[in-house]
């Protein structure tokens, strides 16, 4: 069965307000820049809330990370133990043998050779010996298989941050998916699909994407903070100082860089979603946009809402942008000052040469994760701006639940009463009011009435995409509010103007009508919309592959393999919405054969604007502005001469002058 048809907006939907321009252009356009994030710090509790069903993997890859950031750190302090064995080497090979270290010292200080005698001093010399190759090399297989080990640990906690992060990334897909059958009629009339399906799949993406950047990179470079810090002061506190004075200016820089750029990351993931819509709708109303000469105003609009995304994304980069070189300058700064207050230690014999160099990696390793963190924001920020607009579709109002023990007519006949319904789109605009009607089980009633007058928003009523504002509906003597929708919709059979098809074969579509169908009722349905004809003369029949635009068949052709789904699904009730306004004369004489046959037993509603299609109706309602102001047969209408007589006569006229 096809889906409901457009309706109208409603109040308290988000519908972005219409630019100036010309009028295609507003029709196309939607939407404006956002000044700002909605909720940074409450998107981001929330996101953390996602992660927390994955705990105990993220707290595994938290345990891996730490032993790789814990054996990485190690590696600096022992490649300078091997620098001091290599300096210790090269200074016990110039000392002559059979002189003590205390006598070379002192002989070093007597020649004005200070620094070098502190140098000596501080190393552990024998001297006559020279290099002890077997402690550097076990010192150095010592560093390879730290680092070997840190990799490995590394790659573990990276695949089970990554299982972690699709788990959720698939659970959120499904939420949303959920989300989208809970959400009614009105929030896609108020709501663009592009921007919808923009939501779902550009924002999704970017949203893992940015975790998947981001959360690793945060775990280790805040194991990497603590356990480098830890080593600084192990090798020197005064050194250590020098090095944390960075920290402040660090975080200072990051937290004002990405206030500003904050907002504009938001905008750019907003103007995203525009420019999406508006491709979108170019794109099915291709056909349209050539027929009607608007090609140069479509390319106009889409360079202006390119333009915007333009603007938004290079604002967002630029901003961000400047994150890395300033933390990187920031660092080299530290570095300097490191390098020469560690070079006066080395002079004055505090250090020794092996204890710099690894401090000095140490604080290279230090001012990375601090740049890293820092260069994070924009990912962040970027993936915290896509979560919001998530979390707005996720928040949009639902419709209401279905009743906890449903009602259900006793014997399912077909009974349709509407008692003093009144319905109204805006508080202020009412629509319809005090409708009352009925449509007795076997009986077709026909709606008839020029446009905006409410045909097609009293089926919506009918099959609850809206509820009432007043008086209630009833089928078989019970109220549809106090029903299931799936069940009430699963005795409705739908056929709109508008046809909709699925990716699929033409017999997958049929079938759509009814779970389980065999290819016998398939055919049989076919047939009896006459489908089957035209079916025949394709290559692969009933397997011949459609998309969803129904390429490669008719229009009227797809209306009839929509009219064959209904056909399939035998419903009690059925809605024929203008269903054969897209078959040729012929065609329409034979559907209306079907019809008959299929409406036997069931009652049928049938919108129609052109009244020979509903002259054999059982009743025919006209409506007015919301209201019925005639209802009869065919014959009793026309001969009251009311207003069913004269949309007839102008019907008629307007043939008359055609031919």
């Amino acid at each position: 069965m096809t889906g409901p048809s457009g309706g109208r907006p409603v109040p308290g939907q988000r519908r972005p307000a219409a630019p100036s321009g010309p009028p295609m252009a507003r029709m196309m356009m939607a939407g404006g820049a956002v000044d700002k994030s909605s909720d940074f710090k409450g998107s981001t509790r929330r996101l953390a809330g996602l992660l927390r069903p994955q705990r105990r993997l993220l707290f595994v890859a938290l345990l891996l990370g730490a032993a790789s950031v814990a054996l990485g750190v190690a590696g600096p302090r022992l490649l300078g133990h091997a620098t001091d064995l290599v300096l210790t080497g090269v200074f016990s090979r110039n000392v002559p043998e059979g002189v003590t270290k205390e006598q070379a010292v002192a002989a070093l200080r007597e020649g004005g050779h200070g620094t070098q005698a502190d140098l000596l001093d501080s190393l552990n010399v024998t001297p006559g010996t020279g290099m002890d190759f077997d402690a550097i090399g076990a010192v150095l297989a010592w560093v390879l298989a730290v680092y070997l080990f840190s990799l490995v640990f590394a790659v573990a906690q990276a695949r089970l941050t990554n299982t972690a992060l699709q788990r959720m990334l698939s659970r959120l897909r499904t939420d949303v998916q959920e989300k989208i059958t809970r959400l009614p009629l009105r929030h896609f009339d108020s709501e663009r699909r592009g921007d919808v399906l923009s939501r779902v799949t550009n924002d999704i993406d970017n949203l893992g994407q940015s975790l998947q950047q981001s959360l690793a990179q945060f775990t280790q470079s805040v194991l990497m903070i603590i356990g480098v810090l830890a080593m600084m002061f192990w090798i020197s506190w005064e050194l250590a100082l020098i090095a944390l004075v960075t920290v402040p200016v660090t975080m200072l820089v990051a937290a004002r860089i990405g206030k500003l750029s904050q907002p504009h990351f938001v905008n750019q993931w907003r103007t995203t979603g525009h420019l999406g819509a508006h491709i979108e709708e170019m794109y099915t109303g291709h056909a349209l946009v050539r027929a009607f000469g608007r090609q140069e105003e479509s390319a106009a609009t889409f360079a202006e809402q390119n333009q915007k995304l333009y603007e938004a994304s290079w604002r967002a980069q630029a901003l961000a942008g400047l994150m890395q070189p300033t933390m990187m300058f920031i660092g080299n700064l530290n570095y300097v000052a490191v390098a020469v207050v560690g070079g006066l230690r080395v002079a004055s014999g505090d250090l020794s040469i092996g204890s710099v160099q690894a401090f000095i990696q140490y604080s290279r390793q230090f001012s990375q994760p601090l740049t890293q963190l820092a260069s994070m924001a924009n990912l962040v920020q970027s993936g915290v701006a896509s979560a919001e607009r998530v979390f707005e579709l996720l928040d949009a109002p639902e419709q209401g639940p279905d009743p906890v023990a449903p009602a259900r007519p006793g014997e399912l006949r077909g009974r349709v009463e509407f008692e003093h319904v009144a319905f109204r789109y805006e508080p202020d605009k009412p629509l319809i009011e005090d409708l009352s009607l009925v449509a007795e089980p076997g009986h077709t009633v026909a709606i008839v009435g020029p446009t905006g007058a409410g045909k097609t928003t009293l089926i919506n009523l009918l099959m609850r995409f809206y509820e009432v504002t007043g008086g209630r509906i009833t089928l078989d003597g019970v109220d549809i509010a106090t029903m299931s929708r799936d069940e009430l919709r699963a005795a409705t059979g739908m056929v709109l103007q508008d046809t909709w098809l699925f990716g699929g074969t033409i017999a997958d579509n049929i079938a759509y009508g009814a779970d389980g169908a065999t290819r016998e009722q398939v055919v049989a349905a076919a047939k009896a919309a006459h489908v089957d004809r035209f079916v025949r003369t394709l290559p692969d029949g009933y397997d011949t592959v459609l998309d969803d635009e129904g390429t490669g068949v008719s229009g009227g052709e797809r209306q009839l393999i929509t009219i064959a789904r209904a056909f399939l699904a035998e419903p009690q009730i059925l809605i024929l919405d203008e269903a054969t306004s897209s078959v040729d004369t012929r065609t329409e004489v034979l559907i209306q054969r079907a019809m008959s046959t299929l409406r036997a037993g069931r009652t049928a509603f049938v919108i129609a604007h052109r009244l020979s299609t509903i002259r054999d109706a059982d009743t025919i309602l006209v409506m007015e502005n919301g209201a019925i102001v005639e209802q009869g047969t065919h014959d009793e209408l026309l001969t009251a001469g009311g207003a069913y007589a004269r949309l007839y006569r102008s019907q008629f006229a307007q043939a008359v002058a055609e031919v």
